[in-house]
């Protein structure tokens, strides 16, 4: 059984640490893929493999490892550095007196002292030496292991150091370097402690976010509230929250009203209305009113429970760059040791004093960084994770965040994605002689009693407006077509205009409007009283707000936008113009979504964006899945980013945010390889002929600042505005080709030539017919034309279309 764990790792140093220890993770058989993370010294392992052996072989690499059994995140900086810190700086202080101060500087110092200045120093460098031991412990285990790493560079400079001055001591010699040992130690101590500090800021989002969860709970036992603790809220438990209070648990409200900041969950700042029926989430704060409600999910299944999950598997997982850099890592150090051998060798046959040489080769081995190599891409996975996490955007892995910013197009589903996912009334017509109150009453009145959506949607009108619905009697329902009562005594039906048509009058005028609804993409329904008409409802799934203002940001990006649906042309088509998108591919079965991102995926890199369970295939399918934070949990678990908010804006605000990481990573890179390039000749004493000569306490300096200013710029992505669209760029927008299924749609287009229609009330009738013909998936009737425009799903006879058109009472002329 394939099983995801994850452990915590003790004792890496650099990324060449991470890279041996992935390397012997990878080996134990059962493991599938192993992802190791330096900044939160954790790893990620997929598998059927048995914790121990993951654990033995992480301690055969020389290193430490246990299972993570809760989320504790690292602090910043430990009660140990920080003490180690304070100790080495001490002692290194009164070291530079006697090494410096006194030959240098002329401060004074007892003559009893002056004569054993070697040994005091041999002490005090030694002490520091002591303090910092970890360093030699790590180091020349690695190296005794065949995989020397950061740790075993400062293990052999300051032990070169050391062990040669010593012997100068012996030989009553003035050449000493113990400064340089404790130096080097204590420099790259306070380089540690400034970059766990740093470290410890870019897991600030996730922090925040713990510090959320509430402690306890306000449940409803035995009829008497009590307060017990989260651990002890079960599924189905009652619980209420006050003004003020923070929801423990997921629930639904079961009695009362108010408004919840979710903020901290979607990053919207505005609360959100919540009433009997709605559902709310852990750690969002109850602002108003008294609430009740029973949990529906509790520990770790809490939509907090499950944000922190994401975002602590995406700071476990490896981004495409890190990659590089751990193959960079692999031979870096081996390569240093042999680089800093190769200089102390020539300095020597150029006829330079060994103490001049060794400072050469102790040099190339401080200033050398595979630290900064380590971080440059998880630090920016990191911030730039809890960026989006703050903007409502999920990213489950660092592949998703680096990686979407090079999409080129972005399918988008229609239904709940682009659209409100639920019909709305948009127009409302009284007849002639009807008042619109009277209209939308009786409308209320005969919809009361059904479940359809059409219903629901003229009832919230309805309520809207403040209009009640009448009693009424001999109540009919008839599938597919319509409705009948009795209301004060009059006979009223409602339904589809085929539907009224059979029991009203239904004027020229309300006809055209009738079809021009159609065209626009919205459901026309009528009423009827006695047989007169009263009027007519236009019922349509209205795009959301923020639909074409996103679609233009992606535009605006270079990004070619594509809506599938599954709904006739004409209805696919009036969406895709409302909400601007560059095509529109109109009657796709859920099960055919998958192949149209297939197809989409040979032009460029490609989203999808959805919300639903027939989503899930194509949201898996895709180089990036993107889903609604409303939609279902299937979705959710298909994608690759999910989008809290449900707002269709932030699939550019995510394409943005991934565009910025991959620039910092890129910064990053840049700047730890050529810190290396440049530093490594110049420790080396190439430069010395104009002067430039690094010691290995400058060394050990540059050091530490390479890996602080790496973590500093990762630490800019919290000052990025992620929904700024001022500063986006279109690179070089590609066009897809047109998959199979559209272009076998285009051939399977006829037009027939019909004589006899005269009026709007033929066109609807020969389109009616047509359409309830089977093969016909849609039909565009003209009676100005005197031309019906079918769309077939598979080849058809023409015997059946001519028989259908002369059925309905026209003449069929012919079809092309």
């Amino acid at each position: 059984m394939v099983k995801n764990r994850q452990y915590t790792v003790t004792g890496m140093s650099c990324a060449a640490c991470s890279a041996r220890v992935e390397k012997a993770v990878s080996s134990v058989p059962g493991v599938s893929s192993c992802a190791v993370s330096l900044l939160t010294n954790s790893m990620s392992v997929d598998g059927s493999a048995e914790d121990a052996a993951v654990i033995k072989a992480v301690e055969s690499a020389g290193y430490g490892a246990a299972v993570k059994t809760e989320e504790v995140l690292d602090e910043g900086i430990s009660r140990g550095i920080k003490l180690r810190l304070a100790v080495s700086v001490m002692l290194l202080l009164i070291l530079m007196y006697f090494s410096m101060g006194v030959h240098m500087f002329g401060w004074p110092l007892p003559k009893a002292l002056m004569d054993h200045m070697g040994l005091i120093q041999l002490i005090l460098s030694g002490l520091i030496m002591i303090v910092n031991n970890a360093y030699f412990v790590r180091g020349f285990r690695s190296l005794a292991k065949l995989s020397p790493n950061m740790d075993s560079l400062i293990a052999l400079g300051c032990t070169a150091s050391y062990v040669y001055s010593v012997a100068m001591v012996i030989a009553k010699s003035h050449e000493l370097y113990f400064e340089s040992a404790g130096m080097i130690l204590t420099l790259v101590t306070v380089g540690k402690t400034l970059e766990a500090y740093s470290k410890g800021r870019t897991t600030d989002a996730i922090k925040s976010l713990m510090k959320l969860a509430p402690k306890t709970a306000n449940v409803i036992r035995d009829g008497r509230e009590v307060t017990v603790d989260i651990e002890e809220v079960r599924v189905g438990d009652i619980f209420t929250v006050r003004p003020g209070e923070n929801i423990p648990v997921d629930g639904t409200v079961i009695e009362g009203s108010s408004a919840v900041d979710e903020s901290a969950l979607t990053g919207e700042s505005i609360p959100v209305d919540k009433e009997e029926g709605s559902t709310v989430c852990s750690a969002t704060i109850n602002r108003s009113g008294f609430l009740k409600c029973r949990a529906t999910r509790v520990g770790e299944d809490t939509t907090l429970s499950e944000i922190i999950s994401l975002m602590s598997s995406a700071a476990a997982t490896k981004a495409p760059a890190a990659k590089l850099a751990d193959r960079i890592s692999g031979v870096f150090v081996p390569a240093v040791i042999l680089i800093a051998l190769l200089a102390f060798a020539a300095w020597m046959l150029l006829g330079q004093s060994l103490g001049y040489a060794l400072a050469r080769g102790v040099s190339v081995l401080v200033v050398s960084c595979p630290c900064a190599l380590g971080l440059a891409t998880p630090v920016a996975i990191m911030v730039g994770n809890g960026n989006g996490a703050r903007g409502g955007i999920l990213f489950k892995t660092a592949r998703a965040l680096q990686e979407t910013g090079s999409v080129k197009i972005v399918a988008l589903d229609k239904t709940g994605t682009i659209t409100q996912g639920m019909p709305k009334v948009t127009d409302v017509t009284p007849a002639d002689g009807t008042d619109e109150e009277k209209l939308i009453r009786i409308a209320a009145s005969l919809e009361s009693r059904s479940e359809h959506p059409l219903a629901k949607a003229i009832m919230e009108y309805a309520g809207e407006k403040g209009i009640e619905a009448a009693d009424m009697t001999d109540f009919t329902a008839l599938a597919g077509n319509g409705l009948e009562a009795v209301i004060g005594g009059k006979h009223i039906c409602g339904g589809s205009v085929a539907f009224i048509r059979t029991g009203a009058e239904i004027t020229q005028e309300a006809e055209a409007l009738a079809i021009r609804a159609s065209e626009e993409g919205k459901t026309p329904v009528m009423f009827a009283e006695d047989g007169k008409l009263l009027g007519m409802f236009a019922i349509a799934d209205t795009i959301k707000e923020d639909s074409a203002e996103a679609v233009r940001q992606l535009k605006n990006m270079g990004i070619y936008t594509v809506m599938l649906t599954g709904d006739n042309q004409r209805t696919a088509d009036a969406i895709g113009r409302a909400a601007g998108v560059d095509r529109v591919i109109a009657q796709v079965l859920p099960d055919r979504k998958e192949m149209v991102i297939r197809s989409l995926e040979k032009s460029g890199r490609t989203a999808m964006v959805g919300d639903g369970i027939n989503d899930a295939p194509a949201l898996a399918r895709a180089d990036i899945g993107m889903a609604i934070g409303a939609g279902t949990d299937v979705a959710i678990d298909a994608a690759d980013v999910v989008l809290m908010r449900s707002r269709l804006t932030d699939v550019a605000a995510a394409v943005r945010l991934s565009r910025r990481t991959l620039v910092n990573i890129k910064e990053n890179l840049f700047w730890a390889l050529i810190y290396n390039v440049l530093l490594i000749p110049l420790a080396c004493g190439l430069y010395s002929r104009w002067g430039l000569i690094m010691s290995p306490a400058w060394g050990a300096a540059a050091m530490s600042c390479s890996s602080i200013f790496v973590v500093s710029n990762a630490l800019r992505l919290n000052l990025y505005r992620i929904h700024d669209s001022s500063g986006d760029r279109a690179g070089k927008r590609v066009i897809p080709e047109e998959y199979e299924e559209e272009k076998g749609a285009k051939e399977m287009k006829k037009t027939v030539k019909i004589e006899g229609m005269m009026c709007s009330h033929c066109e609807a009738n020969v389109k009616k017919a047509l359409e309830a013909a089977e093969g016909v998936m849609s039909a565009d009737v003209s009676h100005e034309a005197g031309t019906a425009v079918i769309e077939l799903a598979d080849g058809i006879d023409e015997a059946l279309i001519r028989k259908t058109i002369e059925d309905a009472g026209y003449k069929f002329v012919s079809m092309e």
